[in-house]
């Protein structure tokens, strides 16, 4: 066991972990006062669910032995029995099997707490958390092993960049590059929000009344834990406290402040205003994009990458406007743009094989691949587990419940004292 690195892994989940606390104050300060508690529930409801299905069956989903090269084998780790260091998942970075497991789980907790913004102010919170229990199953564990477990989407002899541009000793000659998680967490959430906001429908209200953040400092704290999280999100996916963890760290940082300003200068030319949400909006951003690309640009590139990204999703979150569909709290404008700026930036910008560096175009070719591979396999698979949900069990709450508040209808609770509350508390 190396301690220097297994100090740093279990340094890097407790942080990714707070990222998901962390979203709950970005995306509870973005909606109205009447539903702020069950936004918050939304994500809390997503950590106590998927951490329990990670340890029975979801590790085993992810790193098992490869099934046909979309999931690994479910029962082979179930309860993470049989798990022992010498099959860690970093091994070669003397970081024991459970560290590794560990740091992996919190990543499945935030990729399902992210959809929930997409559906904010209308949706069962039972609904959810049985959507959150089928999803992650059926859509994350298969993703995520299907790029890190050794399955299509990954760099092995039998996946689809050594169907294309072959391999050698059992791996690819040209592996697609997903550091962190740009299909696997941010395009993988992005579409599932956009699948779901389809589903449920649009807001009472959406389009013809103002539904402004109803606590911006909310925001800007959940923005801060965020990032604060993001750099055990990026520096610890380097399996060691290295160069690599360095590089990742220093690229985080540059590519976030330069989604801030691509952002805010976005929107003051637009608008006229350069805003706190669009500030915030913007860290997210940055954060997203640069997440799958962390170890494969330079500072400079990160910076160029960041300031792309800034701009094109602060131009996206329109579209949902001109589009008609209601995803509530962005995040198909910040998470799947951010994610597919991201994943397919590589192409151009990567340092080792990128076409702007003389590596021509075959990397470009493949992030394309597997970003579109990502949007088709998670669209079609969350449309029909939510269509499911939704003809059996129900996914939206009442009119009736929608207007009136739905802390208080689904919780009994409300975020704010007030005469008002408590009256309204008192008479039911």
């Amino acid at each position: 066991m190396d301690t220097g690195n297994t100090a740093w892994l279990l340094t890097s989940a407790a942080l990714v972990l707070l990222m998901t606390p962390g979203l709950a104050f970005f995306y509870g300060g973005m909606v109205r006062v009447k539903s702020v508690l069950n936004m918050m529930m939304m994500s809390f409801g997503a950590i106590a669910v998927v951490a329990v299905i990670w340890v029975l069956w979801g590790y085993s989903m992810t790193f098992g032995t490869d099934v046909g090269g979309v999931f690994g084998n479910p029962t082979e780790f179930f309860g993470l029995n049989g798990l022992t260091d010498d099959l860690s998942l970093l091994a070669g970075s003397g970081v024991p099997a459970y560290v590794a497991a560990g740091f992996q789980m919190t990543f499945a907790i935030i990729t399902v707490a992210l959809i929930s913004g997409a559906i904010a102010d209308r949706a069962r919170f039972g609904s959810w958390l049985l959507f959150a229990g089928v999803w992650v199953t059926l859509v994350y564990f298969p993703m995520a092993h299907m790029v890190w477990g050794g399955g299509i989407l990954g760099g092995g002899e039998n996946s689809i960049a050594a169907w294309l541009f072959g391999s050698t000793d059992g791996a690819a000659d040209l592996a697609p590059i997903d550091f962190a998680g740009g299909t696997v967490v941010h395009i993988n959430a992005g579409v599932a929000g956009l699948a779901l906001a389809l589903i449920l429908g649009k807001r009472k209200g959406f389009g013809k009344e103002p539904m402004r953040p109803h606590n911006l400092p909310f925001v800007m704290l959940g923005a801060a834990l965020l990032w604060f999280g993001w750099f055990g999100f990026n520096a610890g996916s380097a399996g060691a406290a290295d160069g690599v963890a360095g590089l990742a760290w220093v690229n985080t940082t540059v590519a976030t402040a330069g989604a801030i300003i691509g952002w805010l200068v976005t929107e003051k030319i637009r608008d006229g205003h350069a805003t706190s949400l669009g500030a915030a909006s913007g860290v997210v951003a940055g954060l997203v994009a640069i997440t799958p690309a962390a170890a494969a640009l330079s500072p400079i590139g990160a910076i160029i990458l960041g300031l792309i990204a800034g701009a094109l999703c602060a131009l996206a979150v329109g579209l949902k406007y001109k589009f008609g569909y209601d995803d509530s709290l962005d995040v198909v404008g910040v998470h799947l743009v951010g994610g597919l700026v991201g994943t397919i930036g590589i192409g151009f910008l990567g340092t080792e094989t990128g076409l702007f560096y003389g590596g021509g175009l075959d990397q470009l070719i493949l992030q394309v691949i597997i970003a579109l591979f990502a949007v088709v396999f998670s669209f079609v698979l969350t449309f029909i587990i939510g269509t499911v949900i939704k003809r059996t069990s129900g996914f939206r709450v009442s009119e009736e419940a929608e207007i009136g508040g739905i802390d208080l209808a689904v919780h009994g609770e409300t975020a704010y004292e007030t005469l008002g509350a408590r009256v309204v508390t008192e008479v039911k």
